[in-house]
C-alpha cells in the first residue's frame, strides 16, 4: 500500500493543528490526507501522483467513497506552503487536488497556482458546482445523478437529512460549462446501472447546448459505483457494457481493485 513520507505525515488526519506565527497570514486549507499512489481513476488512471484530499464538501452522496471529508470531515489546517513542501516530498510530477470538494476553499486557488509555478501537473476533482480561476491542467468533473441522493433509506446515517439539500445543490450547469470551457476536461459519472443512464444523456445535452466549446463523447466517461471491491465486482460488468452501447467511455477503479477501502490509497 502506498505510504505518507514524513512531510506528508505531518499533514494527515490528527497531526498538530499548531502554527508559526509568522505564517499567519498564509492561506490554509483543511487538508484530511496527503498521500502518494496511483491515480485510479479517469484519463490518467494508472499514473504515479500525489494525492492532496482536502475535507468538507457541499453534497453528502449516499455512496461516497471519502466518508470522512464529506459526512463526518476530518482534517487539520495547513498552510499552503506546508502543502506545497509536503508534495515536493514525493518523487511525482501529477498532483491530484481532491475532497470533499476542493473548489470549496478559497486558498485552493493559491495551492493550484503554486503548484503550476513549480511544474507540477494537475488534475483537480470536482462535483462541477463551483467554478474558480485557477490553472488547473485537468478538470475531472463528476456531477452528480439522482440516484446519488442521500434519500432515508440510502442515508448513511439512516435520516435522510441531507436529501432536499443535497438534490436541490448536485447540478450547476453554468458552473460546470465554465469549468469545461476553461480547462482541458473530463466528465466522470458515477453509474450503478442502466437507470442512470437517462439522465446522463440528458446532461450532456443540456451542457452541450450550454457550453461554448464542443463536450464529445470520448470525454464522457462511466465510472462504477463502489468503494470495495465486492462492490465494483456487481457494478462493473454492467457499466462497462453501457459504455461500450453508448459510445462513452469507461474508467475503472484501479485503487480500489488493488488496495480495495483502505485510506491512503
Amino acid at each position: 500500500m502506498p505510504v505518507e513520507s514524513d512531510p506528508a505525515a505531518e499533514l494527515a488526519v490528527g497531526g498538530s493543528d499548531e502554527s508559526d506565527p509568522a505564517d499567519a497570514d498564509e492561506p490554509t486549507l483543511p487538508i484530511n490526507e496527503l498521500f502518494y499512489s496511483l491515480q485510479g481513476e479517469g484519463r490518467l488512471a494508472g499514473v504515479p501522483s500525489v494525492f492532496v484530499r482536502t475535507s468538507g464538501c457541499n453534497l453528502r452522496c449516499w455512496f461516497c467513497d471519502s466518508y470522512h471529508t464529506s459526512w463526518e470531515p476530518e482534517g487539520g489546517t495547513r498552510t499552503v506552503s506546508e502543502v506545497v513542501s509536503a508534495v515536493a516530498s514525493h518523487d511525482a510530477d501529477h498532483v491530484v487536488v481532491t475532497g470533499g470538494e476542493p473548489m470549496l476553499h478559497d486558498a485552493v486557488e493559491t495551492l493550484l497556482a503554486r503548484l503550476d509555478d513549480r511544474g507540477y501537473h494537475t488534475t483537480v476533482e470536482t462535483n462541477g458546482t463551483i467554478y474558480r480561476d485557477a490553472p488547473v491542467d485537468l478538470a475531472s468533473v463528476s456531477p452528480k445523478l439522482a440516484s446519488s441522493t442521500p434519500t432515508a433509506e440510502r442515508d448513511p446515517k439512516g435520516d435522510g437529512e441531507w436529501a432536499e439539500r443535497h438534490e436541490a445543490a448536485r447540478i450547476d450547469l453554468d458552473a460546470t460549462a465554465r469549468l469545461v470551457e476553461s480547462y482541458d476536461s473530463q466528465l466522470k459519472f458515477v453509474v450503478t446501472d442502466e437507470s442512470d443512464l437517462a439522465e446522463v444523456e440528458s446532461l450532456v445535452a443540456r451542457l452541450r447546448d450550454r457550453a461554448s466549446v464542443p463536450v464529445p463523447d470520448s470525454e464522457v466517461l462511466l465510472m462504477p459505483e463502489g468503494a470495495t471491491r465486492e462492490r465494483l465486482a456487481e457494478t462493473r460488468q454492467t457499466v462497462a457494457e453501457l459504455a461500450a452501447e453508448y459510445g462513452y467511455r469507461y474508467t475503472p477503479r484501479i485503487h480500489v481493485d488493488v488496495w480495495n477501502d483502505a485510506p491512503g490509497t
